[in-house]
C-alpha cells in the first residue's frame, strides 16, 4: 500500500532532523522532495539536484510554479536566494568529488548491510539508474526513506537484496513508516519507533535479525 500523505510528511521531517547548518544536500524523487518542507526557520542548507541545481527551496505553492525550474524528477522547486544552475557534468562532478554532504534517497529494498537496490524491478522499463550509483558511493551520509513493507506485505528491508544493487554497503541510516534504523560497525540498529507502532511489530515486518539500541525511543 502507498503512503499517506501525513505519513510521507512524517517521515520527511523525521529525515530532516538529520540535515545540520551548512550542508549540501541532495535529494531523491519523492518523499525525499518533502525534506525542505521540514527544515527549521533560518537553517542555510543548499538543496542539490542531479540535473544542475544547487540551491533549492521548498516546493511552490500552486500557481506560483516556474516551468524551467524543476528537480531531477521533474517536479517543481523554488529557488533560495544564492541559488545556482549548472549543466549535469558539473552537477555529477560535485558528488563524485564527494561535495555532497548527505543524500536522502527512496528504495526498494535495503539489506541488513547496507546494501541498496532502488533502481529497478526486472522486467519494468525505468529510464535509468540516474544519480543513485554515484550519490550512494560518494555522498557524506546515505539516508534512505521508505515503507516498511512493499504492496504485498513483504518487508524491504531485508537479509539479502533480491533486486539489482544500486551499490553495496553504502547506507547509513534507513526511516521507514515504521521506525528508524542505523547502520554502522555493529551492524543493523533499531533507534526509533514511531507511535502507534510497537517493537514487536517492527520485528514482525523487518526480513532479517537487527540490534535494538538501549536508549530506543518511541516517537
Amino acid at each position: 500500500m502507498g503512503l499517506g500523505v501525513d505519513i510521507r510528511n512524517k517521515i520527511a521531517r523525521r529525515a530532516a532532523m538529520e540535515i545540520r547548518q551548512g550542508m549540501v544536500v541532495n535529494l531523491g524523487i519523492g518523499i525525499p522532495s518533502l525534506v525542505p518542507n521540514h527544515l527549521p526557520e533560518g537553517m542555510l542548507v543548499m538543496f542539490h539536484a542531479e540535473n544542475g541545481i544547487t540551491g533549492m527551496g521548498p516546493s511552490p505553492e500552486a500557481g506560483a510554479e516556474d516551468a524551467n525550474l524543476c528537480n531531477a524528477g521533474g517536479f517543481p522547486v523554488s529557488l533560495l536566494p544564492g541559488g545556482s544552475y549548472c549543466d549535469s557534468t558539473i552537477s555529477f562532478g560535485m558528488i563524485r568529488r564527494g561535495r555532497v554532504d548527505m543524500t536522502i534517497l527512496g528504495s526498494l529494498q535495503v539489506s541488513e548491510k547496507g546494501d541498496l537496490a532502488n533502481w529497478i524491478v526486472p522486467g519494468k522499463k525505468v529510464p535509468g539508474m540516474g544519480g543513485a550509483m554515484e550519490l550512494a558511493q560518494k555522498a557524506k551520509k546515505v539516508i534512505v526513506v521508505m515503507n516498511q513493507t512493499d504492496k504485498h506485505g513483504k518487508s524491504k528491508i531485508v537479509e539479502s537484496c533480491t533486486l539489482p544493487l544500486t551499490s553495496s554497503g553504502c547506507v547509513d541510516m534507513i526511516i521507514t513508516d515504521m521506525a528508524v534504523f542505523t547502520l554502522g560497525k555493529e551492524g543493523l540498529e533499531l533507534t526509533e519507533v514511531f507511535a502507534p507502532h510497537t517493537i514487536e511489530e517492527v520485528i514482525l515486518n523487518t526480513g532479517c535479525t537487527f540490534n535494538t539500541n538501549k536508549e530506543l525511543k518511541v516517537i
